[in-house]
């Protein structure tokens, strides 16, 4: 018989496992240390993720961040960007940090029956690869297709292939070295009393097998006067973590998306830290966080992202510490070695 643990092991909060950095996974990071927190580590690799929203809150732009970080990660790997609204400005996501150089965009997709199939020559190349389908509220499917445009399916046939899509596929990739982001676009439901009064299309096989849902929100918006003019630079979002299988669910993370820039990492984290009460572990008084931003970004490369780091650093440890005082203080079950 294995002998049992002691009675202080014992009262060891079992949730301990969720309050410290998973190793035993790999992570795409989102481009927003606060994000990756909330996600468990990033948007996690060989699974489907999705990126829930209204309009102009950051969907795409995630998914280029998303991208550029993948391309950094593995320099050999492979990127599929299915943009299926027709809207996509490569040379404004070049500005941005995407690769395009690196990117395949194939051909234009119209239907979950070609989604399939371009995913399925993904799973069979075993290559890494991180495909982006932007987004899937602009998906049809081949019955809609072929149907007079008086006769409605309320997306019912698109549910359903969805549905076959992900039971052939979603046990595949992770073996493959597959990870799919899905980009989801709010919709509103009609004469709600009670519960989520939005909904996505897509049918209810996307909530089964994504194991990260992240929903966003436009919170507000930054401006700057130059002069007389005064223009808004800045959008300030928030994303909820919806579902999360690799990490404690309903975590939320704010961060600022700055135009012509992307996520403004730095200033997310200042904020957050000041949110906790913990600029002092990066040696920034109360007061000072907007000027210690100013003053970092206009260090040269290799000194911000020294600084960068050390206050990633500070993030993430405060992070934890807080999340270890939430949760429980005992197991329910006596552990065994």
């Amino acid at each position: 018989m294995p002998a049992r643990v002691s009675l202080k092991a014992k009262m060891a909060g079992g949730g301990s496992y969720f309050a410290k950095p998973r190793t035993n996974i790999e992570f795409i990071p989102s481009g927003c240390k606060t994000l990756d927190l909330a996600l468990g580590g990033g948007w996690v690799e060989g699974r489907v993720a999705n990126i829930v929203g209204d309009k102009s809150t950051g969907k795409t732009l995630l998914c280029i961040e998303a991208a550029a970080n993948f391309a950094l990660k593995y320099p050999k790997g492979r990127i599929r960007y299915c943009e299926a609204e027709s809207a996509f400005d490569p040379e404004y996501a070049r500005a941005l940090g995407m690769p395009i150089d690196q990117v395949d965009f194939g051909e234009p997709i119209e239907t979950v029956e070609e989604l399939f199939a371009d995913l399925l020559k993904a799973v069979e190349s075993k290559r890494h690869t991180l495909f982006i389908l932007d987004s899937l509220d602009a998906l049809s499917d081949q019955a809609e297709m072929e149907r007079d445009m008086n006769q409605g399916s309320y997306g019912a046939e698109k549910a359903k292939k969805l549905s076959q899509l992900f039971r052939r596929l979603v046990r595949k990739m992770s073996s493959a070295n597959l990870t799919l982001i899905i980009v989801s676009q709010v919709r509103s439901k009609i004469g709600m009393s009670f519960g989520r009064n939005t909904t996505r299309s897509g049918g209810r096989a996307l909530d089964f097998y994504a194991s990260q849902v992240a929903y966003l929100q436009h919170i507000g918006t930054t401006s700057k006067t130059i002069g007389s003019i005064k223009r808004p630079v800045a959008i300030e979002l928030r994303a909820k973590i919806d579902k999360n299988k690799v990490s404690l669910p309903l975590r939320e993370a704010g961060f600022t998306l700055q135009f012509g820039y992307g996520v403004d990492d730095l200033a997310s984290c200042v904020a957050w830290l000041k949110l906790a009460n913990s600029l002092d572990l990066i040696g920034v008084k109360a007061n000072a966080s907007k000027e210690f931003v100013k003053e970092t970004n206009g260090l040269a490369h290799a000194e911000y992202f020294a600084t960068l780091a050390r206050v990633h650093k500070a993030v993430e440890e405060r992070w934890f510490e807080i999340e270890r005082r939430f949760l429980p203080k005992r197991q329910t079950y006596g552990v065994q070695k």
